[in-house]
């Protein structure tokens, strides 16, 4: 027992000296059974005066080296008891310019995330980031328990492939959804654009726009078609002329007798004009 204690405050002073500059290290283990901790490098959350409207500065915790199995879940109930917790997300790498003005959907961003992570946990007071911060000093906690076990393995499998089986009704809501609010946006912006079409600007500049009085129609499916099918036929007719040697031939013949009709055509035409003394050369 006492090599066993001795092992364990050797890996705690290490996970307390493995902390970067401006880092607290924080101790984690899947599992009571595993012996050597996991580290966590925590740290207040700093952006520029002006953003960070998804993760307020001086209320948001910047975690490093999220392992895999550690979802949002887990991150949540490791922070529990710092403080009221607002959000917790888990991202591919630090965000330079957060944007989170659209919603993620769980049907159009299939892609899964790979390896160590970043993770931002958003508390309601800035006491819960100190507090977060302090937890560095006690012994490692676990991600894993008896009331809230992570899966893995075989269950783990099963939860990712009945996750991965969309429910229709769900997504015929969320794209109903999501199209009353692309056509409520589009609305506004041709009210917009109705409201200032012809008023010139402080400068005295009036904005032109490809739409005029009468715009152009814009071509269906059946019209591209037609169009598509008028110039494989013209096309066609142009591949099968003059193919063989005698079409060739009649072309010819066929030109030589119409520009001898029309010589004498002209011909006939010159006499009558002299005839009528209405034929000047000059």
């Amino acid at each position: 027992r006492a090599s066993r204690r001795a092992k364990m405050a050797a890996a705690a002073e290490r996970v307390a000296g493995a902390a970067a500059a401006g880092y607290a290290a924080l101790a984690v283990k899947f599992g009571p059974r595993q012996r050597s901790p996991h580290c966590l490098l925590v740290r207040e959350h700093r952006v520029r005066d002006g953003a960070g409207a998804a993760h307020p500065p001086r209320r948001t915790l910047f975690v490093l080296n999220v392992p895999p199995y550690c979802g949002p879940e887990s991150l949540s109930r490791l922070f529990f008891s710092c403080g009221h917790i607002q959000s917790v997300d888990i991202c591919d790498k630090p965000e330079i310019a957060e944007k989170r003005d659209t919603l993620k959907s769980k049907f159009f961003n299939p892609k899964t995330t790979k390896g160590f992570r970043v993770a931002y946990v958003v508390f309601r007071s800035p006491a819960g980031v100190q507090a977060a911060k302090a937890l560095a000093q006690r012994g490692p906690l676990l991600i894993s328990t008896e009331s809230h076990p992570v899966k893995t393995g075989i269950s783990k499998w099963i939860a990712s492939y009945a996750a991965s089986v969309v429910d229709r009704e769900e997504l015929k809501a969320e794209v109903d959804a999501f199209m009353q609010d692309y056509d409520k946006q589009v609305a506004e912006e041709e009210a917009k654009a109705a409201a200032e079409d012809g008023v010139p600007d402080e400068e005295g500049w009036v904005k032109v726009t490809r739409k005029g009085r009468k715009p152009g129609l814009p071509r269906t499916e059946a019209a591209n078609l037609r169009v598509l099918e008028r110039e494989r036929r013209k096309r066609a007719r142009k591949e099968l002329l003059n193919f063989y040697a005698w079409q060739h031939r009649e072309t010819k013949r066929e030109h030589i007798a119409q520009l001898r009709k029309k010589f004498e055509e002209d011909k006939q035409r010159i006499a009558l004009m002299r005839a009528q003394r209405k034929f000047r050369p000059y």
